[in-house]
């Protein structure tokens, strides 16, 4: 089926640069744009060219009513809407108009990001699960943010558990709230790029928003609150029961956390693991998971995650691999953080089974004079 449609004013912005855009549109949605000397001509199935037609009609619609794309958002957009039949591009938008950022337009730029928006506004906790940068922190920050603008909260909290990544920091000086800052400095980067410094800061004296270990959150009942938990996969197991039991009334929690950066020491199960196991039948729960196409940092950051999940599934098909050849009992493989190690298995054989022990020459002869 063919379709020609007419080319409205400044329709050269929807094309993108290098008429990407059009690129994600002809690949997302199965179709073929091109341009004529008065009209653009929409090639494909019925159903494909429909959508494509919408597309075109909404972002006429709502140019004419001032609606201003910036940084990126239309292709971010287009993306969630062909990975998403039910979604169009003015009901993105309309979405996005619904909440208040603060200084900031946030939209979902990936499919993953707008089922975990829509999670957050609809279930009272949330989990989020995936590796970095794919927006699970900033994300529930910006909905924070939209609710106590909107008054459906009265303050923020903001808790991360004080887990050093690798390393030992030692003794660091100053106050309380000085020695702490530097584990939850992600979570101040997110609320200055969304508020003005200044009403960041007042909210802050005025604990409208507080920023505190989690250690610190024993003893209390949230209510009027929305919770925050980041790198939640770096709790324990007692941590993540007294976090989760936190929740007053009128409150929402969102737990972010990326379970292949786990820094607890090897004795400690990680608590965000195992509260996916215990809480995932639990109603009003939602768990959100992302992967490497969520990722909106650097472009090589994809790439990095991918190397890394492909490396441990190399290591893992080995540990099967050498497992699956341990059939005599002498050797077993085992497994520990992602590295295969051999490991003499002969106490564990019983005596009749075990392999006879040589006795060297020259001890048989000391043994004999």
């Amino acid at each position: 089926m063919k379709k020609n449609i007419e080319i409205s004013p400044n329709v050269e912005t929807l094309f993108g640069t290098r008429d990407e855009n059009l690129r994600l549109l002809e690949d997302g949605l199965n179709v073929t744009i091109a341009m004529r000397a008065d009209s653009i001509e929409i090639e494909g199935a019925a159903s494909d060219v429909a959508r494509a037609e919408q597309v075109f009609a909404d972002y006429k619609h709502l140019v004419r009513n001032g609606f201003t794309f910036v940084n990126g958002d239309l292709g971010s957009m287009i993306r969630v809407l062909t990975a998403d039949s039910t979604a169009t591009l003015r009901g993105l938008v309309e979405a996005g108009k619904q909440r208040s950022f603060g200084k900031r337009t946030v939209q979902p730029k990936s499919i993953h990001q707008r089922r975990y928006l829509e999670a957050i506004e609809k279930h009272d906790m949330v989990f989020a699960i995936g590796p970095a940068g794919t927006g699970k922190t900033y994300l529930a920050v910006a909905m924070a943010i939209s609710a106590l603008l909107s008054k459906r909260v009265n303050r923020i909290i903001l808790a991360r558990p004080a887990v050093e990544a690798g390393e030992r920091l030692g003794f660091l000086p100053g106050t309380l709230q000085e020695k702490i800052d530097p584990y939850l400095r992600p979570l101040y980067d997110a609320l200055y790029d969304m508020l003005d410094p200044d009403k960041v800061d007042r909210y802050l004296e005025k604990n409208v928003i507080e920023i505190a270990p989690i250690a610190f959150m024993r003893g209390r009942t949230l209510n009027d609150s929305f919770v925050i938990l980041d790198e939640a996969q770096n709790t324990t197991s007692e941590q993540m029961k007294m976090f989760v039991t936190r929740l007053g009334f009128n409150s929402k929690a969102v737990i972010t956390g990326d379970i292949t950066q786990i820094d607890l020491p090897n004795s400690n199960r990680s608590g965000l693991l195992e509260a996916i196991d215990i809480l995932k039948g639990v109603e009003g729960i939602r768990f959100c998971y992302f992967d490497e196409s969520d990722v909106v940092r650097h472009h090589l950051v994809q790439r990095i995650i991918r190397a890394y999940d492909d490396f441990k599934g190399r290591n893992e098909q080995l540990s099967l691999t050498l497992e699956a050849r341990n059939g005599n009992g002498y050797a077993t493989a085992r497994r520990s953080n992602g590295q295969v190690s051999a490991v003499n298995a002969e106490r564990d054989v019983p005596l009749a089974e075990a392999p006879p022990v040589e006795t060297p020459p020259d001890a048989q002869n000391r043994a004999t004079e």
